[in-house]
């Protein structure tokens, strides 16, 4: 195993450990060190990895789960669902068409409070039928009441899998989380990555322990929620999902500090990333791997004087509205780039939620949306170069000549 140096606290050095794993290797290393007890999937590209290599380490006796081989994506998520019902730490993973496949499951998650976590291999949904990455395949689920979390990075992947079973297992949330990479340019290229040691991960992520009910076979109920009966008093549970989704903001700051004071990674705030804001007056808005090109663009601007910032979003549910409120008001205008699309409003999905949460903000920057990277079309360091020049004219100018834009 490779080992590369780090400064400690001291400002001597210590030996890390590092292996050159891709993405689907790293979320496959995040579930063995969370000590999932139940693995139930069906293979699909670019996700496929990811379970091919959990059922390696149980092959090989380095990791003790069950792993159930069901005939579909549906059949997939109903067994992890019953599973974590039963208090298991179950994961389960998928991409594109085959979470479509599982809709009706992911609806069922959020509703009974299931602290589940799915890894995605971001993959664009059907037609044109395709293979590589856009976020069409999530955000279609966006209203479901799952978490979602996505990584820049393949340490990002490893680190958010860990995470994401802390925050979703936290009894003021007890929902279940999405951890998102992009398809192939994270979940097959391989970086170096830290794996931590199981110890620190064991006192960091504690066994889970279901503090509600649980299905056990040796007291067998039957449980249903009836709402043709009483409406009102169903539709409180939407209320109370709703609630949680809200508290998670706050848990998943927690974590990320957490996580950070004892292995010595965070990514931002847990829900945003900020680089160079602090005296930008423009800046763009990414998700994803996209974003270590955008680091650059931004680089180069920087180098020419120009005062240009990026804000990363590393968590669209829940969406951080406050933050980027805060983060707005410093900022003369604010370029999204979109990795989907809000089919029917013309405009990319994120760039309608910043609108919608700056809105009531007396003061609030230009807002112009760049829909790039679908169906896994490259954004270049040029293309981020030219959406910089023109979120700058839009802050001199004080409104954009365009406000959404298709680079394709």
């Amino acid at each position: 195993m490779p080992l590369r140096s780090v400064k400690d606290d001291c400002g001597g050095l210590t030996l890390v450990k590092a292996e050159v794993l891709t993405g689907n290797e790293a979320i496959a290393y995040g579930a063995k060190l969370s000590r999932i007890q139940l693995i139930s999937a069906y293979p699909i590209t670019p996700q496929t990895t990811i379970v091919e290599k959990l059922a390696s380490f149980i092959a090989n006796g380095e990791l003790k789960a069950y792993y159930i081989h069901v005939e579909s994506e549906h059949s997939a998520l109903a067994a992890a669902l019953a599973a974590a019902l039963a208090g298991v730490r179950a994961f389960t993973a998928s991409s594109s068409q085959g979470l479509a496949y599982m809709h009706e499951w992911v609806a069922y998650a959020p509703g009974l409070r299931v602290p589940l976590l799915m890894a995605i291999a971001n993959r664009s949904l059907a037609v044109p039928w395709n293979v590589f990455c856009d976020y069409s395949d999530t955000f279609a689920e966006m209203t479901t009441g799952w978490l979602q979390l996505y990584c820049e990075n393949a340490q990002e992947a490893l680190d958010t899998v860990i995470q994401g079973y802390r925050v979703a297992e936290d009894e003021r949330v007890c929902l279940p989380v999405m951890v998102c990479i992009d398809g192939w340019t994270v979940s097959h290229t391989g970086e170096p990555v830290e794996v931590p040691d199981q110890e620190k991960v064991d006192a960091f992520l504690p066994p889970y322990r279901p503090r509600y009910s649980r299905l056990d076979p040796d007291q067998p109920m039957y449980l249903i929620w009836r709402g043709w009966e009483d409406p009102k008093a169903t539709a409180k549970f939407e209320f109370f999902e709703e609630e949680a989704a809200q508290a998670a903001k706050t848990v998943i700051k927690e974590v990320n500090q957490q996580y950070f004071k004892l292995f010595g990674r965070g990514y931002g705030n847990g829900l945003i990333e900020e680089v160079k804001v602090e005296d930008a007056k423009v800046a763009l808005l990414t998700m994803g791997s996209m974003t270590g090109t955008a680091r650059v663009a931004v680089k180069r601007a920087r180098s020419e004087g120009k005062p240009v910032g990026l804000i990363r979003l590393k968590a669209f549910r829940p969406f951080p509205s406050e933050d980027l409120k805060k983060l707005s008001e410093r900022l003369d205008a604010i370029a999204v780039v979109d990795r989907g699309v809000l089919h029917g409003c013309g405009c990319g999905v994120v760039y309608s939620h910043l609108r919608s949460s700056l809105y009531d903000l007396d003061e609030r920057p230009r807002i112009i949306n760049f829909i790039a990277g679908l169906q896994g079309s490259e954004v270049s360091v040029e293309d981020f170069e030219a959406m910089i020049k023109k979120a700058l004219r839009t802050a001199e100018a004080g409104k954009p000549k365009e406000l959404v834009e298709w680079v394709l």
